[in-house]
């Protein structure tokens, strides 16, 4: 007997993240089986992820698992499992929204599906929280097509568009779009071997829980770059802190192992946007910013009464918002809607991303994993 199997997979990109990508009957039914061969093909738990595919960072150290829907609800299902490069923990609790810009490519490489005409839109149910997506991908002449002039910033050069349709992302992981039922909560954080500090947070899940706050009230400006901010030790300190006591709040118990809720630094825009980001995923400093911790900073900056007021430029208008939040590398742009008569309730959250398949074949896992 062969000392390896293989499983076939196809490494795709998705939006500003990376990992492969397989059809849900070429793995285990069993989860606890499942979770622990994919730990063994991404080499985790291991910094380097040397004796797997994982990228050695947590935005490429993502899998996709792709199904046709059998609810009603979608055309296809997906389930999005984060890897950490030195954990063996394989989270299937939150969404990923740069992830999700994958799957339907995936399932036309795969076969699963088949194009529509020059545009191809299909549902898709992300099983991990129940949301509904509704996607459009480019298919020329039948043919899934990754060429195109629609640029992402954290992705050298252009793809085509792929447009991305939020159909319910509200109270993704938490009971609802306010968690704590408030816009803004003031909390008194200890944290080990600081003075306590006090500050105000927005705590607000719409896509993805976030923990919304001003960068002066952790000390810094949040002009910061990325390397600045990952070894400022005391910072992360604070912010971690704040992480663990105010989850409490959010209904989401002990979260010590897990990578919700980010942590997102707001500062007023420097380059025309609606509101400058430094967002924690949780534990390291996002070189950009996630697609649905988009959604939700551009959700705070639209709904009143949160920290976004007096730092986040835009003008309220009715109907329809483009929003640009801006991150360490660029910015990201979300068009949103709400009723006018609950701003709570949010009609619309759309967005562009791109992605591209990067290589098709077999991992080959031992038998031994």
């Amino acid at each position: 007997m062969a000392s390896q199997y293989s499983i076939p997979c196809i490494l795709m990109r998705g939006g500003t993240s990376k990992g492969p990508f397989f059809y849900a009957k070429d793995l285990p039914d069993d989860i606890q089986e499942r979770d622990r061969l994919l730990l063994r093909l991404m080499g985790s738990p291991d910094r380097r992820q040397i004796d797997g595919i994982g990228g050695a960072h947590a935005l490429t150290s993502k899998v996709g698992i792709v199904d046709i829907c059998s609810t009603g609800q979608a055309d296809l299902s997906f389930l999005f499992a984060q890897l950490q490069p030195d954990s063996d923990l394989v989270d299937t609790k939150p969404n990923c929204g740069n992830m999700l810009a994958a799957v339907v490519p995936f399932a036309l490489e795969k076969g699963l599906i088949q194009a529509q005409g020059p545009t191809t839109t299909v549902k898709v149910l992300t099983l991990n929280t129940g949301m509904v997506s509704e996607i459009q991908v480019q298919t020329p002449e039948g043919v899934i097509s990754y060429d195109g002039d629609a640029a992402i910033n954290g992705v050298p050069g252009t793809s085509a568009p792929i447009a991305i349709n939020f159909l319910d992302t509200a109270g993704s992981v938490c009971s609802g779009l306010l968690p704590t039922g408030k816009p803004k909560d003031t909390i008194t954080v200890h944290a080990d071997g600081l003075p306590p500090f006090t500050l105000d947070v927005t705590c607000i899940d719409n896509g993805m829980p976030l923990v919304i706050f001003k960068a002066t009230d952790v000390g810094v400006s949040g002009l910061e770059s990325v390397a600045e901010l990952n070894t400022n030790t005391e910072l992360k300190q604070r912010v971690e802190a704040l992480r663990l006591q105010i989850s409490e709040r959010m209904g989401l118990g002990d979260v010590s192992t897990k990578n919700y809720p980010k942590m997102t630094l707001i500062a007023p825009p420097e380059h025309g946007g609606a509101v400058t980001t430094r967002s924690f995923i949780p534990h390291v400093c996002h070189e950009a910013i996630g697609v649905l911790a988009a959604v939700t900073v551009g959700t705070a900056i639209k709904l009143p009464g949160t920290v976004c007021e007096g730092i986040a430029r835009f003008e309220q208008a009715q109907g329809p918002v483009t929003l640009s939040v801006e991150h360490p590398t660029g910015e990201f742009s979300v068009t949103l809607d709400s009723d006018p008569e609950n701003p709570e309730i949010v009609t619309k959250a759309a967005l562009l991303r791109t992605a591209r398949a990067l290589m098709r074949g077999d991992v080959l896992v031992p038998h031994s994993n």
